[in-house]
């Protein structure tokens, strides 16, 4: 078959290529969108009325599995399967444990399914703050760090090398197409404009974090959800009768069949095809397996089809968005098949490098009431106390986080097992089994106390740099089609734990001084079972100096015309919360530096 050509693909249908695919289009330029995964639609999108969503978007039903992959240390142990996430033997992540030994998991894919990790998210949508973009700056100076003897972190931070006002229209843009609820009083962001809609009412549980919250002095504010609670104009969604029959604790890890969640499927990319231009062609279950570049500029796309045949489209404008960890892969694995490309892409060698996750953790209680955690979105409130300078400051760290209460976490017979001892992705099954006393009367007794009285307290902070912890090609494991899988490098810097233990701590105070509480604890990732944790980002970072950079202040790669990249691999600091909106702020930012370049169709 003769190749095809497009003015512009994109790879990827996440928060990082649906924003600036809906730009383009919208503008008139033409977008091939490769997507890897499946496209699940709504109940309103279907023509049977039947939703393509399966309640085990994240945790599989199916049979038990062992693992084949040859030569690492858990081959032969048990798995289960997600229809969202590539099968464990097909196409693992490598993971490089504390023991120095290699085992194979599945973290670090967000989800393989249009509309990426959006699809499945909780839809915690914060702002990240203005001392986020500028680390390096605030902790130029400052010799009161904790945990870091070797000034690793005054020698590894970097200032985004844009600022807060220039992402905050962006931000607005986002919180408007997107379909976001909540409330700006209490937040340490200033808007431009109030895009939100209003948040439904908060579950009675959530009125213990509110109280900490308060007796604490700590300002807090409803959390912005990627959620709708009003119909939204811009993707033509509606809403029931009754917007509180929209709370759902299976809002959380979970697609969702009414589309009310704001993934980028139904707020940004349904609405480009429902117009009809042809501007649009969404091709999914099609697998990306390199690039091919003549000198400067990338020149062909190289994917298999839903039926695996190679295809190649000849395209004048490239978007990587896979999602950072399988981004970065791709670039290697292109540099790895052409000396010339890799030599371009990764002059400097810090493609891979600094691979980023967040600082998270917090604090749980029995509260002494029972309430329906089945009836909730993912939070309720949310604090950024921990997020002003002077508190940071105070504690003696490079940086902060915003906490905000999980209302739906542990509401469901699923999501308990997923939370239990912070078990994730392939290996949450197992939750149970870290904790002998889960059985008969105990098994009683912890369901008796978690349905509708554990409550939660979390938080996400930035991540201290490491050029150390970095995403490389296995040199043994490979895929099903022969192609070397990510191998993932990361440890936690001591000051990571010093921010760590200090969050949880708030974390903890929160629930203590909520009221009548019982079994207090607290804790952080770098205790807990988790290698990879859910957030991924880094890895091809961008700046103002190609020699210390992957990609220019528009996600270009520096030595390419028409190559960019735009999910979190881009951030050279992992910010003070979720990062999905910001994703999708500087997406819309780059749609918008694109269609400067491009210019009119």
């Amino acid at each position: 078959m003769a190749d095809e050509s497009a003015e512009i693909v994109v790879i990827g249908s996440g928060a990082g290529g649906s924003p600036l695919t809906h730009t383009l289009v919208r503008a008139g330029h033409r977008v091939v969108m490769l997507e890897k995964g499946p496209l699940l639609r709504t109940q309103a999108q279907s023509p049977s009325g039947l939703s393509d969503f399966k309640r085990d978007e994240s945790f599989a039903t199916g049979s038990e599995k062992r693992i084949t992959v040859q030569g690492v240390a858990n081959t032969g142990e048990s798995y289960f399967s997600s229809h969202v996430e590539p099968d464990l033997n097909d196409e693992p992540h490598v993971y490089r444990d504390s023991d120095g030994r290699d085992r194979v998991t599945i973290e670090g894919y967000t989800a393989q399914v249009v509309g990426g990790g959006t699809q499945l998210y909780g839809g915690v949508s914060p702002r990240f703050t203005p001392e986020d973009l500028r680390l390096a700056t605030f902790n130029a100076s400052r010799t009161d760090l904790r945990g870091d003897p070797g000034g690793d972190v005054r020698r590894e931070a970097r200032d985004w090398p844009l600022d807060y006002a220039t992402l905050e229209p962006y931000y607005a843009r986002a919180e408007e197409l997107i379909g976001v609820n909540g409330t700006w009083d209490g937040q340490a962001k200033v808007p431009s404009v109030d895009r939100y809609q209003p948040p439904l009412e908060p579950n009675p549980i959530s009125a213990f974090a509110a109280a900490g919250m308060d007796r604490l002095g700590m300002r807090r504010y409803r959390t912005p959800l990627a959620v709708i609670t009003r119909d939204h104009a811009p993707s033509g969604r509606t809403v029931p009768t009754d917007p509180e029959t929209i709370k759902t604790a299976f809002v959380n890890r979970y697609g969702d069949p009414l589309g009310l969640k704001s993934n980028t499927w139904v707020s940004l990319l349904a609405p480009l095809r429902a117009n009809g231009t042809g501007a649009f062609d969404l091709r999914a279950n099609c697998v990306v397996t390199h690039l091919e570049a003549d000198g400067p500029r990338v020149t062909k796309v190289h994917y298999r089809d839903p039926g695996g045949r190679p295809r190649v489209i000849n395209a004048g404008t490239v978007v990587v968005a896979c999602s950072a960890i399988e981004s970065v892969r791709l670039l290697k694995l292109s540099g790895l098949l052409d000396p010339a490309f890799d030599k371009r892409i990764n002059p400097n060698g810090l493609l891979g490098a600094y691979f980023l996750t967040h600082c998270f953790g917090g604090a749980q209680c029995i509260v002494p009431v029972r309430a329906d955690k089945s009836k909730t979105l993912d939070s309720d409130w949310a604090t950024d106390h921990c997020a002003r300078p002077e508190w940071i400051r105070e504690q003696g760290l490079w940086a902060g986080g915003v906490i905000y209460n999980n209302t739906s976490d542990g509401a469901l017979p699923i999501s308990l097992a997923r939370t239990w001892h912070a078990m994730d992705m392939d290996n949450m099954w197992k939750g149970y089994l870290y904790d002998t006393g889960i059985l008969g009367d105990g098994f009683e007794d912890y369901l008796e106390d978690s349905f509708g009285r554990r409550l939660s307290v979390a938080f996400m902070a930035n991540q201290v740099p490491q050029r150390s912890n970095r995403i490389e090609l296995h040199p043994t494991v490979k895929d099903k089609w022969g192609r070397p899988v990510a191998y993932i490098i990361k440890t936690w810097h001591s000051h990571d734990q010093a921010l760590m233990d200090t969050l949880a701590d708030q974390c903890r105070r929160i629930l203590e001084a909520g009221g009548d509480v019982r079994d207090v604890s607290s804790g952080s990732v770098g205790g807990s079972v988790v290698r990879i944790a859910n957030h991924v980002l880094g890895g091809a970072r961008f700046g103002s100096d190609a020699s210390d950079s992957v990609l220019d202040p528009d996600c270009r790669a520096w030595n390419f015309d028409n190559l960019y990249v735009t999910d979190g691999a881009f951030m050279p600091t992992s910010g003070s919360a979720n990062p999905t909106l910001t994703i999708e702020a500087n997406s819309f930012r780059v749609g918008d530096a694109l269609l400067d370049r491009l210019g009119k169709p």
